[in-house]
């Protein structure tokens, strides 16, 4: 061993002086100089049995922890996660592909062969930024000791400065081990998206009082600029009198779901998102998935709508809906300042009478939106209905002290439907990739467990997806963190074949459904076991609620298996 202070120490002491805690990953041989260093440091590391699973747990941690940093501004909300070299970054691209779907501040770092080395095709060689480069913010290797620091701080300022999103740093073996006399650069302050152009403002402000129903459809990016933006969204729905909507595959709660004039998330479908947009004035703020699941046969907004756009993100402005009023900015200083001009240009008769019609809609709605998330139970079946479970769950759970972490996939329209979504209590899947929510979930609690009074952690994932990383559960274990993992278990991939009906049509009869099916099942209760975790099966509705609440008492992770029919 040497006492000389390398590229390695000066990796992790930067990460320690921009206020990371915990670093997650998988180590392979050319992480070593970085693995050494950390075991001198106040870092803890986080073991992955897997790169997807580090992956999935930083930015479950990040999502979290960003909520914690919208209160306590000395909290850094960065997820950092070191893999190994080419086949371990390429196993963790799933989840960096939904990181950056999630918007996940993340800096994912990777060693890599010495650099006079490469020529000769060692094993394990690849172009690391080539692989990932497609899935992050920005990418970049570090090919000399003297620029580690700069680097380092553009990724982390990267990471961090809205749209958030993944940032890689490819870091050799030889600059890690190398001998150097820098040291950290100062982070600074990390800047919103701005207070928007007013013209454009205040034309927007203009379009929305002059609308006859005007309708808000809010996107993820209001979520996370903060609790005061999802309360400008509230002030602003209030002072237009508009009808509010989630925006397609919302994965935060950006509106408390119990608001009068809250109706739903727009569904999936073309039909039912071009019903909810049916209107001649509509505000899209902070969206960044507003599009079916599978091609739509005609436009989903009409061309005469009135279209405003609020966004931190300049790609969304126009990118699939025309502009009549764009503003480029933080959603939540955006609509501060148009609810502030509402109220003074709108009279208040106007804005009851919109009000009145926005609770006559959602009464003309509520069987529409109630049946997206039930299923009659066939006769004879025991299980307990998706609509049972969540039911239970919003009996059972502290909804103002729970946080939920959702990858249901079909079961997460019963979630969004029957559930009250409060503001950063939240999360979910954004980019639709298996296997995020799991590992998501274990990084959350985590997170969790860092604050003065944590939060219930609640993993709400499907089986198709909890078998993707069931290894997940290790790490929760070896941590003793308080997971309850809620896995609604049909024993198929349910939305492959919901899909197939939608693209091909025909009924279920007319399919056999190659592939879809766990037949044999897997026994995940006895798996959660051998992993660490306590596992049991739920076989009927009545089971729930003992099982869920005997669950949240007891310390440490449980996975709760509970059969629900298809």
């Amino acid at each position: 061993m040497s006492d000389d202070y390398t590229g390695a120490d000066l990796f992790v002491d930067t990460l320690e002086q921009y206020g990371v805690e915990h670093v997650f990953g998988n180590p392979g041989t050319t992480e070593l100089p970085v693995m050494e260093a950390l075991s001198h440091s106040d870092l803890e590391y986080v073991l992955g049995l897997q790169e997807d699973i580090a992956v999935g747990m930083a930015a479950g941690y990040a999502q979290t922890r960003r909520y914690h940093a919208h209160h306590d501004p000395s909290v850094n909300p960065v997820g950092v996660v070191n893999l190994h070299i080419t086949p371990g970054l390429a196993h963790g691209t799933g989840n960096i592909f939904n990181a950056e779907f999630s918007g996940a501040p993340l800096v994912v770092t990777a060693g890599n062969h010495e650099l006079d080395f490469r020529h000769e095709e060692p094993l394990l060689d690849g172009d690391l930024e080539q692989l990932v480069d497609q899935f992050c913010k920005d990418s970049a290797e570090v090919t000399d000791i003297d620029a580690l620091p700069l680097l380092l701080r553009r990724a982390m300022r990267t990471a961090l400065t809205p749209p958030t999103g993944p940032v890689f740093l490819g870091l050799p073996v030889d600059v890690m081990l190398e001998e150097t006399d820098d040291d950290p650069l100062q982070l600074g302050e990390i800047p919103d998206a701005g207070a928007g152009d007013p013209t454009q403002i205040d034309r927007a402000a203009d379009q929305l009082v002059e609308a006859d129903e005007p309708v808000l459809v809010l996107g993820d990016h209001v979520a996370r600029a903060g609790r005061d933006a999802v309360e400008a969204a509230v002030d602003l729905a209030e002072a237009s009198g508009a009808r509010v909507h989630g925006e397609i595959l919302a994965s935060e709660a950006n509106f408390p779901t119990d608001h009068e004039q809250w109706v739903s998330f727009v569904g999936t479908g073309e039909n039912i998102a071009k019903m909810l947009m049916d209107t001649d004035t509509i505000a899209f703020v902070g969206c960044s998935t507003h599009t079916t699941l599978l091609k739509h046969e005609s436009p989903l907004l009409d061309e005469d709508t009135t279209a405003i756009h609020v966004t931190p993100d300049a790609h969304e402005l126009g990118k699939n809906y025309h502009v009549d009023a764009g503003v480029l900015g933080d959603p939540g200083r955006v609509m501060t300042q148009l609810a502030e001009k509402l109220e003074d240009r709108l009279d208040e008769e106007t804005r009851q009478e919109r009000v009145d019609n926005v609770v006559n809609t959602k009464e003309m709605l509520a069987g529409t939106m109630q049946q997206l998330g039930e299923d009659p139970t066939p006769e004879g079946d025991t299980r307990a209905s998706k609509a049972d479970l969540v039911d239970t769950m919003s009996e059972v759970l502290d909804v103002e002290n729970t946080h939920i972490v959702d990858e249901g996939v079909t079961s997460k329209f019963a979630l969004l439907t029957r559930y009250e979504l409060q503001p950063e209590s939240f999360v979910a899947t954004k980019g639709g990739g298996l296997g995020y929510g799991l590992p998501a979930s274990v990084g959350a609690a985590l997170a969790e467990e860092m604050t003065d009074d944590p939060r219930d952690v609640i993993g709400y994932i499907g089986d198709g997806s909890y078998l993707y990383y069931p290894n997940s559960m290790y790490t929760a274990a070896a941590l003793d963190l308080d997971l309850t993992v809620v896995v609604p278990d049909n024993r198929n991939y349910r939305i492959l074949k919901d899909n197939t009906l939608e693209m091909m049509g025909g009924t279920e009869e007319d399919y056999e459904f190659v592939g879809m099916d766990f037949d044999p099942h897997v026994d995940i209760p006895k798996n959660a076991e051998s992993h660490g975790a306590r596992g049991q099966l739920v076989e009927t509705p009545e089971e729930i609620a003992p099982a869920l609440e005997a669950a949240l008492d007891a310390d440490g992770p449980d996975v709760l298996d509970i059969l629900v029919h298809d």
